[in-house]
C-alpha cells in the first residue's frame, strides 16, 4: 500500500505550520540571531581574501626556493678553491 502523496503534502504542510508557530521557531530564529552576532565579533577572514592570501604565500615560497637554489650556487661557488693556472 502506497502513501497517498496529497495526505503527505498535507502532513507536511501542518507540521511547518505548527513549527513556524512554536517556541521552537522562535528558539531557532534567537540562535541564529545569536551566532551571526558571535561571528561578527570574530577577526574572521572572507573566503576570497584567504584565496588571495594563499596565492600570495605560494608565490612567495616559489620565490624563496628560487633564491635558496642560487645561495647554494653562489656558496659552493665561493667555497671552491679557484682553478691553478
Amino acid at each position: 500500500m502506497k502513501p497517498n502523496p496529497k495526505i503527505l503534502e498535507d502532513l507536511a504542510g501542518k507540521l511547518g505550520d505548527i513549527f513556524r508557530n512554536s517556541p521552537a521557531h522562535d528558539l531557532e530564529r534567537n540562535l541564529r540571531a545569536g551566532l551571526t552576532s558571535m561571528l561578527g565579533k570574530l577577526d574572521l577572514v572572507t573566503r576570497e581574501e584567504f584565496d588571495v592570501q594563499a596565492e600570495v604565500l605560494a608565490r612567495t615560497r616559489e620565490k624563496l626556493t628560487r633564491l635558496e637554489a642560487r645561495v647554494a650556487v653562489l656558496e659552493a661557488r665561493l667555497s671552491t678553491p679557484p682553478a691553478q693556472d
